[in-house]
C-alpha cells in the first residue's frame, strides 16, 4: 500500500518501486481535506463532502458542487478527478487499523534522506532504488533477516 499527498513526484516513485498490481495506492485524507479546506463556502456542504470522500463516495461528493462555479471548486474537482483512483472508503482503513495519513512515511522519507547524505557516503544513482526495494522489503517482514 501507498500512501502519498497528490504530489506527481510521489506517485513517479511509487511506480518505479513495482508495478500497479503490487501496490494499493491511497490519497492522503489529511492532504485530501486540505484541499477541500480551500474550497470555503458553506460550511454544512464541505461536511457533506467530508462524509462523501471519508466512504470513497467520489461522485457524490463532486455533485455538491454542482451548482457552484468558482475558480476554488474548479481546482478542487480538478485535485479530486486526478486522484479518484486513490481515493478510499478511509473509515474501512482506518477501522482495519491501516494508517490514512502520509505523516509517518514523510517522517520516514527525511531520515532516509538524512542516512543517504551521511557525511563521506557516496551512492551511486542507480543504486538506490534497489536499497529502497530491499530496506521496504526489510520492514514489510519479506526479506530473510
Amino acid at each position: 500500500m501507498s500512501i502519498g499527498d497528490g504530489h506527481d513526484g510521489i506517485w513517479n516513485l511509487f511506480a518505479e518501486i513495482g508495478p500497479t498490481i503490487f501496490r494499493l495506492e491511497i490519497l492522503d485524507w489529511y492532504h485530501l481535506m486540505e484541499n477541500l479546506e480551500k474550497v470555503g463556502g458553506s460550511r454544512s456542504r464541505l461536511a457533506r463532502v467530508k462524509a462523501l470522500l471519508w466512504s470513497g463516495k467520489v461522485d457524490a461528493a463532486l455533485k455538491e458542487f454542482d451548482d457552484w462555479e468558482h475558480p476554488r471548486v474548479d481546482n478542487f474537482r480538478a485535485y479530486v478527478t486526478k486522484h479518484r483512483h486513490r481515493i478510499v472508503n478511509y473509515g474501512y482503513y482506518q477501522a482495519e487499523g491501516i494508517s490514512i495519513g502520509s505523516g509517518e512515511v514523510e517522517s520516514t522519507i527525511k531520515q532516509v534522506a538524512a542516512r543517504v547524505k551521511l557525511s563521506g557516503a557516496q551512492w551511486k544513482a542507480a543504486n538506490v532504488p534497489q536499497v529502497l526495494r530491499h530496506r521496504c522489503a526489510y520492514l514489510n517482514g519479506v526479506f530473510s533477516r
